[in-house]
């Protein structure tokens, strides 16, 4: 190895172990503060189909809103995940910064209104959280207070590993394509393809879930796990979902279907264990988008980059 050259980081290092177990009350509450940030985000920005608007983007070292505008100015509002602060940083060259540390929920929310007002930006927003079981307003949330750094900096890891692939395998599709965004509701990381088509209605659904899911889509991500599935791992799923697809088969042979969420998952822990990581991640995104397009008669000749379709990356449709 030339001089200086840094030992390159082994697989367990670049995608570390974290149980869902092991990090839940830091996970709760960094749930939460996402979602105050993401709710301003909601709030000033106008809407973009799907809900596209409200998510938070992976930077180089953590999360971003991306620019909000406010009257003349336009500000944004970071999460840095290796200095541990909150950087909210305005066109005008103002900025405010707050720590990321045990902190209740309460206190974050009022810390981050009253640096927003101390720059000009007026904004209220719903305190109520979403997609959470029994709620707390922003205000009076006291319960969730633990902030553990070496968890957080574990997921953020994960995180950004999981933005690199996707990203690779977003290239392959040009269709309407949705970013690799982060859901602060579902909190997860995700990347959204549709076939043109509308969806079958759905009458009995919410608002949200309606507007979400109004057209044909095949979607893949990133979750730090939750209900039945103890740990994060790689999703995907077709809606509407066609007959037969929870028994298709998909690559690696390791990724399941998992009915409560009808979703295939690849653990982490998988990938913790291959040789190869990136290209199972490939091969578990691309086996699930081609067993989803075909069932459901996608023009795959239309919307898809042919060149993207590696002998690695496309072996899945010959299986």
């Amino acid at each position: 190895m030339p001089k200086n050259m840094p030992d390159t980081p082994n697989t367990k290092e670049q995608w570390p172990e974290l149980p869902l177990n092991r990090w839940k009350d830091t996970f709760d509450t960094l749930h939460m503060w996402f979602q105050i940030v993401g709710k301003i985000r909601l709030k000033l920005t106008p809407y973009i189909n799907h809900w596209w608007e409200v998510v938070l983007y992976v930077v180089p070292r953590g999360l971003t809103t991306g620019p909000i505008y406010f009257e003349q100015i336009s500000f944004e509002i970071s999460f840095d995940f290796v200095d541990h602060k909150l950087l909210i940083e305005t066109s005008d060259e103002r900025s405010r910064k707050i720590s990321l540390e045990p902190r209740t929920v309460a206190n974050f929310y009022q810390e981050l209104m009253e640096s927003l007002a101390s720059l000009g930006i007026d904004v209220q927003i719903d305190p109520m959280p979403r997609e959470v079981p029994n709620p707390i307003a922003f205000q009076e949330d006291d319960v969730h207070h633990s902030y553990e750094r070496v968890s957080v900096e574990y997921f953020w890891k994960l995180l950004f590993r999981a933005d690199r692939v996707m990203k690779k395998f977003r290239s392959g599709f040009i269709g309407k394509n949705s970013p690799v965004q982060f859901y602060w509701g579902s909190f997860d990381l995700a990347v959204t393809r549709f076939s043109g088509r509308l969806a079958p209605e759905r009458p009995e659904a919410d608002h949200i879930t309606r507007l979400a899911y109004s057209h044909e889509v095949l979607s893949c991500g990133f979750w730090p796990g939750g209900g039945n599935i103890d740990g994060p791992a790689f999703y995907a799923y077709a809606a509407p979902e066609p007959q037969g697809y929870g028994e298709g088969i998909v690559r690696p042979p390791t990724a399941f279907y998992n009915p409560p969420t009808k979703n295939f998952i690849l653990m982490v822990d998988e990938v913790r264990r291959a040789e190869d990581p990136d290209q199972m991640i490939l091969d578990f995104l691309q086996s699930t988008y081609d067993l989803g397009a075909d069932l459901n008669k996608w023009d795959r000749q239309a919307l898809e980059r042919k060149s993207f379709l590696s002998e690695d990356a496309g072996k899945s449709r010959a299986a």
